[in-house]
């Protein structure tokens, strides 16, 4: 099929403009491009259970938080998904303590996320009771869990005791126990400066030896790496192996950091990062080399908690939703957002007795979580800034189109739809806010949809536009 036929036959054709404000229009230096999308070439299927959010596993010495009482956080987690992946780990999965007594006193802290997991050194109890919670909480939101179990500094016999009462309790529930929270950051912090991926390969063998004793049917996902892809693509290749009850891959993305230093800015957040294009395809070929899903189960913008002024702002809202259809159009299985407590990149901050509320990334989550159950397209984008991503993906006989615009540039787009398969737009969703930098007023908003006459479809500053075309 030539070029010609491809545009009359197929179908989208999007020639996109800004134009600077504030200036004459014989300085305007317009910003042009062209998106082909090929309904031909599905990439990859966009799971239904694809959003996911990731917590500390010290929340769960508060077993009042994942609760089936706890109806404002239950509400927040279905708005961003009815049947997403709660993942339980981080940090602090190195300092829990399974134990069945129950403590007579009030917890330790009300919530814990990111800002406060590195004064979580004691060991932090999880008992049978925050495990039942947390089942109330999962059949409340319709989600399933990733449960994480302490390798870093924990025994073989007390992770198989905890895997013991998490399977009897969290049942269909749970999906897989991971072993051990980014074991290649390990060294010199847990391990001595030779360790290594036979190292950790080898204690992960002796725990998982040790839960299948307890739970012959259990499954694992792994091995849960932050940023090291060696360990990614060895454990892929190795575990199924020996191990057929691996089920999942699993890696850690955080778009920079630490917070704090130098040159973690907006502008680094809203430019493409050559480093996830790199790993996102080491991570995809060595999912399907080892023939299991690769899920990214632990990430955000920017590691250490976050940068204020960036993490939390609607520049956050589009950095988010772009990298999460990214990954899935990579093939990914799902992405878990990590957060709680205030930290300031978490999706849903606060505490019980503070109340929930929704920070700009979770907007942006949405956005992309509408497109899960679809199958992404091939698209061409033809554009000279590198601001500017599209999206597109057939869902129930429709076909939906996300253009994220993270320049300040108001984009116009000229869509020419294809009159033999009549695609024209039936609903309109804008991510938006007042500005980059801007905490306050971001919103995923349901537009009033174009009329059948209008061809051109605008795309304002700093924000993301959804069309659903049928």
């Amino acid at each position: 099929m030539n070029r010609r036929e491809f545009v009359r036959d197929v179908g989208v054709v999007a020639a996109i403009t800004a134009a600077r404000p504030a200036m004459a229009h014989s300085e305007i230096t317009p910003l042009t491009a062209t998106l082909m999308i090929d309904p031909a070439k599905k990439l990859a299927a966009m799971p239904a259970d694809f959003t996911g959010l990731s917590y500390e596993a010290a929340q769960l010495a508060n077993p009042s938080f994942f609760a089936a009482e706890n109806k404002a956080l239950i509400e927040m987690f279905r708005g961003l998904s009815s049947q997403g992946v709660l993942r339980i780990g981080g940090g602090t999965s190195e300092f829990t303590t399974f134990t069945t007594e129950e403590p007579t006193g009030p917890p330790p802290f009300d919530a814990v996320g990111p800002d406060t997991s590195k004064n979580v050194k004691s060991n932090t109890p999880v008992t049978p009771k925050a495990l039942r919670n947390l089942r109330g909480f999962l059949d409340a939101t319709g989600w399933h869990a990733l449960y994480g179990l302490n390798l870093g500094q924990g025994t073989n016999a007390n992770a198989a005791e905890e895997a013991f009462h998490a399977q009897q309790i969290l049942g269909p529930r749970l999906i897989a126990f991971q072993l051990g929270n980014e074991p290649d950051a390990w060294r010199t912090r847990y391990r001595p400066a030779t360790y290594a991926f036979p190292d950790f390969f080898k204690e992960w063998r002796a725990m998982r030896e040790a839960v299948l004793a307890r739970v012959p049917k259990a499954k694992f996902a792994g091995p849960d790496i932050s940023n090291k892809v060696p360990y990614f693509t060895s454990f892929a290749e190795e575990a199924p192996k020996i191990a057929p009850d691996v089920i999942l891959l699993t890696a850690h993305y955080y778009a920079m950091g630490p917070a704090g230093a130098p040159g973690i800015t907006l502008d680094k957040l809203l430019s493409p990062d050559p480093k996830l294009e790199r790993d996102l395809k080491s991570f995809m070929d060595a999912s399907r080399a080892g023939g299991l899903p690769f899920r990214m189960s632990e990430g955000s913008s920017c590691w250490n908690g976050g940068q204020p002024g960036v993490s939390d702002t609607l520049a956050s809202a589009l950095w988010s939703a772009d990298v999460m259809l990214q990954f899935a159009t990579a093939g990914c299985a799902g992405v878990n957002m990590h957060g709680g407590g205030n930290g300031f990149y978490t999706p849903i901050a606060g505490s019980l007795s503070e109340g929930f509320t929704r920070r700009p990334e979770y907007f942006g989550m949405q956005l992309a979580e509408k497109f899960a159950g679809s199958t992404l397209l091939q698209t061409e984008l033809q554009c000279t800034s590198d601001r500017v991503r599209a999206y597109a993906a057939e869902k129930s006989g429709g076909l939906q189109l996300v253009i994220v615009n993270k320049t300040e540039q108001t984009l116009s787009v000229v869509a020419s739809l294809s009159k033999a398969r009549n695609k024209r737009p039936t609903e309109t969703w804008s991510l938006s806010g007042p500005a980059m930098d801007q905490k306050d007023g971001v919103a995923l908003t349901k537009l009033s949809s174009p009329r059948e006459h209008e061809t051109t479809l605008e795309v304002a500053p700093h924000s993301a536009m959804l069309w659903l075309m049928q």
